[in-house]
Parts: structure tokens; sequence; C-alpha cells
């Protein structure tokens, strides 16, 4: 792991060692989708009376997009729909006395190991770099500022020994209690049957154990002080703190640490928001049915459709989509890929498209509270010597104050760049909301001015800060999801929906995609990953299949479908 928690003797990305990679083969549903993505043969065809047929796409963010894009690969029409702007919470903001100096309001730093979102950044030329986390190779140093004591270090080694206690204690319980080194084994192998084995069995036991009750009994910490397990919740590892998912199901954590994708995290450079920008520009090089040069923009005249506020079952049998203003059209199939909080909440929807089960499990996700604020600065000034110290007079920062995390973004020596004041979750997060951009800028400062006394950072600032709080946007109402201890079944249902051969047929032929369906949401190759098997599903619902010798997720869904709990 990289980051403050760092442990020498772990190679997870496998490159020193000479092993394959960790990638996000997810242990629920480990299907190749990087592979299904690059195989030659495609993802598959409908029959040929079936091209041009309309597929409604609610929501434009990454799995509307992608599942778009793909749809229209294979011949179909897919119809977008956006309540707001093309990218969902791959939102980027430009500030406005610098469009070159870009905000991620949304995701902002996005796992190597995650290669099926990686195939579309690839395949849309976007350049990336390396994110600066803490203590990695991309940030010259980092403070840890913990109950009133500042700590500063440039490489993991510096840090004191109480750290690597909690370091080791961290990586012996991952090791005594969940596996690690077989999981992990089994995921750079692709070992499926092994993983399946591992994985499985942990579901059973640990469904029901938080991340705070995985830490709190584990052997490995139950010889430290609590203060121990404090910190590790204060300063974590891989990006930082982590004690605001301590109440989180301890299975939500391990994908993450089993598949890497909290390490080697890399920026789009010039906002995360380009990649579905770009993606709805794309004119793919194959394609059925459309002629060469046709992108989803240019089926759409520009511009998706409006707000959808009715989802129902059509008079055709199809599905009946009723926008904002009052246009109604039906389709033979439907991808939905807003948060599933909506179709309660905003949008009108039938209730018997989903049976009560899924229903419940839709209520039942639990959704994390995020909030960022950004200022422009006129210049890095972070790299100016203190003339106290001989270090540079500001740091990546870690702390138990107001802000939690605070990242600086370089842009280069002679350019303006920017700060990110405050990066926070949950219960932090909720401290920010009734608060406007200035008055949170502010108290941050004010925080920040506790661990950097002698440096005027608001001096710096030019122009307004930038803010977000997801929970207050109504197409949005979080930033995702994370589900709870006992929330594996919910979860379930929710992935496995897209397999509809068992559904009555009042339920079939509305697919649910998104990172909140996926088994790694707040990552956007979950978003992908859920994005391709509703594709799957439309085009199994349209009488087509899967290209021979590339089955897809569906065709082997017996074989790796998640387990089952009694």
């Amino acid at each position: 792991m990289s980051g403050p928690l760092h442990d020498d003797d772990l190679d997870t990305s496998g490159a020193e060692s000479g092993q394959p990679p960790l990638t996000m083969l997810n242990p629920d549903f480990p299907f190749s989708y990087d592979h299904y993505l690059a195989h030659p043969a495609g993802l598959g065809s409908v029959p040929e009376q079936a091209h041009g047929t309309e597929v409604a796409v609610v929501g434009a963010g990454v799995a509307g997009l992608v599942a778009a894009y793909e749809l229209m690969k294979l011949g179909l029409r897919p119809v977008v729909f956006e309540a707001g702007a093309i990218g969902g919470r791959l939102k980027s903001q430009a500030f406005d006395t610098n469009p070159e100096i870009i905000a991620d309001l949304g995701g902002m730093r996005f796992p190597v190991s995650g290669r099926a979102l990686y195939h579309y950044i690839d395949l849309l030329g976007l350049e990336t770099r390396e994110f600066p986390n803490p203590l990695t190779e991309a940030t010259p140093s980092t403070v840890i500022d913990l109950n009133g004591e500042t700590i500063y270090a440039e490489t993991p080694e510096q840090l004191p020994e109480f750290y690597r206690e909690v370091a080791s204690a961290w990586k012996q319980a991952l090791r005594q209690d969940a596996e690690l080194d077989a999981v992990q084994e089994a995921i750079r192998r692709r070992d499926i049957t092994e993983l399946k084995r591992l994985w499985d069995e942990m579901v059973r036991r640990l469904d029901d154990e938080s991340f705070y009750g995985f830490i709190a009994s584990s052997q490995a910490f139950s010889t430290l002080s609590f203060e121990h397990i404090e910190t590790f919740g204060q300063v974590g590892f891989g990006t930082g703190g982590w004690d605001t998912d301590f109440t989180n199901s301890i299975l939500e954590v391990l994908r993450v640490v089993f598949t890497d994708a909290d390490d080697g995290h890399r920026s789009i450079v010039g906002g995360a928001q380009q990649l579905p920008e770009r993606l709805w520009r794309h004119a793919p090089e194959e394609m059925a049915h459309w002629p060469a040069g046709t992108t989803l923009a240019s089926l759409h005249g520009g511009a998706p459709r409006g707000a959808v506020t009715g989802i129902h079952r059509g008079a055709a049998g199809g599905i009946r989509i009723t926008e904002k203003w009052g246009r109604v059209s039906e389709f033979p199939t439907a991808v939905i890929t807003c948060q599933s909080w909506l179709l309660s909440a905003r949008i009108d929807t039938e209730e018997e498209l989903f049976a009560p089960a899924m229903w419940r499990a839709m209520e039942k996700s639990h959704y994390m509270l995020s909030s960022k604020t950004f200022v422009m600065v006129d210049r890095p000034f972070w790299r100016d010597e203190d003339p106290q110290t001989g270090r540079p007079c500001m740091s990546m920062t870690l702390t138990d104050r107001l802000p939690r995390a605070t990242y600086l973004l370089d842009e280069g020596q002679d350019r303006p760049a920017s700060i990110l004041l405050s990066y926070t979750w949950n219960d932090d997060a909720l401290k920010w909301l009734a608060l406007d951009a200035d008055e949170r800028s502010r108290m941050m400062l004010h925080s920040l001015h506790k661990i950097y006394p002698h440096l005027d950072i608001g001096s710096h600032i030019v122009g307004q800060p930038i803010t977000v709080s997801w929970e207050a946007d109504p197409n949005f109402m979080g930033a995702f999801k994370n589900n709870l201890p006992g929330h594996y079944r919910y979860q379930r249902r929710l992935f496995s929906h897209f397999v509809q051969s068992e559904l009555p047929e009042c339920e079939r032929g509305i697919f649910l995609a998104g990172d909140d369906i996926s088994w790694t949401a707040g990552w956007a190759d979950g978003a992908v990953t859920t994005a391709l098997n509703a594709v799957w599903g439309v085009v199994d619902h349209l009488g087509g299949a899967s290209a021979q010798g590339n089955p897809g997720p569906g065709d082997l869904w017996a074989e790796l479908k998640p387990v089952e709990l009694s």
C-alpha cells in the first residue's frame, strides 16, 4: 500500500516481483471485463431486423455513456436522457478566472488496477498522471497533524515507530483474518475457482461484520492501544483516513484492498469529465448498421434529451419514459443508470417494474456523504522553502482538524495551481453542509493556520472557491453507496438483476447500471462493468447473442454468480 501506513514487504503491484499485476477482478463475480472488452470479436450482435432499435438510457454519467456507446456499436440507437450535464459524478469545473485550472468535484483519482475503465481512457487517448496521494512519489512531502502534534515526512520510512506498529497491525489483520495473500495470488493468476472458494467463505463469515468490528476484534490489534485504532482511522492507508468507513461492512473495504483499488491512482489531465464528454463525441472504428463517423452526439442532434420524471410499462409492452416537460416515448428496453434512490424519490416509477425485494434492496442502499472545497492560488507557493526548517513551507496534509485532508495540485512552476482545501466524508462532510463556499474556505484556512502558523495561505488565493456537497444535489442525493453490515443480500439482488431469464414478463426489459449497482461503489470501474452487464442484458432481450469465443457476463453467470446467502 502507498500512503502513510505503508508496509515495504507487501508488493501489491506485482511489477517488482515479476508477478502478474493485481486488477479489479471482483471476487463476488470474477468475470474478466478487461479481456471481454479487448477481444477482437467484439461484444456480440443483435438480429439485423433489430438494427436501429431505440434503447432508452437514463443518465449520461460514465455508466450511461459506456452503455450507450457499446449499444451504438452493435447497431442499436441509444436515446440518452440527462437531468444535468454530461458526466454525472465525473464532474469537473474550471475556475472562473482561469479555465485551464480544473477542480474535479467527483471522481478524481483512478486506480490503474481498474482495467475496464482504462480501456476507455486509452481508447479516447486521455492523458493521465500520478495523483498526489500522501507519501507517494508525486507528493514531495506529507504532514500528519494529530492530537496537536505535527509530523513531517517525505517517505513512509520517515514516519515514527508508532505509525509502523499501526501499519503492521493492519497488514497482520488482513493476512490472519482475511487471507490477503491467498486472495491476491488468486486474483493475479485469475484462478476463479480458488478466488470464489476463498471469497464465498469470507462472505458467509463476515457479512455481519463492520470495518471497525473487524479491526477491534483482530488479534493483530488486540495487544495495541485504542490510540493505535484511532490513528489508523485518522490516517488510514493509501489515500488517507478511513474512520468515516468504520460503520460500513468490512466486505466493502476488503474488495478495495484485495484489488489494489486504493493504490496506484492517476488523475486525468484536464479533468475527469473529459472521459464521458469525449465518449459522447467519439466515432468507433467499427460498428454495425451506422455509417462511419456516427457518434452518440450525432445521433442526438448534439444534446441528450432532458430530465426523466416517469418510468412505466408502455401500451406496447416496452418501457415508457416521461420527460420533465411532458414528452412521452416508449422503448422496447431501457438502461437506468441514475442512483437507485431517485426511482422512488424523484422519478415516478411503476412499482410492478421491480419485485418488492428489489425495491427493498434499492431503498436500503446506504449512500456516503462527501464534500470538497477547492481554491485557486497564484502559484505553487508550497514549493518555497521555510527559512526556519529548510523544508517546503506546506505539504499534503492529513489532520484530525476540520479539513481532514488537504491536497496540493501543482500545474507547474510558472502557472497558477489549486488546493483541495478539504476532502471529507459522512459526518465530517455534514459539518460543512450549511455553509457556503466562502464560509467553508475561511474555516478551513483557520484550521490550516494552526498547522502552518507562519504561512499566509489566503494571500495566495485568487478568485472564488469551488465547493460541492453531493448529498445536497437533488440529482444524486449522495456521493456513492457503501454497504452496511448485513447488506450483502441487497447488493446481490441489485447486481444480479441484469440476468432476467427467471423474472416474470412484467419485470423484464429494464436494466440497472451504475457504480451503486456494482460491488465496488465509488469506483468508476464499477460503473463501467455494470454498464457492460446491462448491454449484455439488452442484447439478450432483443434476441441477440455474444460473439463466438467471447462469452459475456450473462453467459458465464451460472459459473461465476455471487454466492447466495441463506
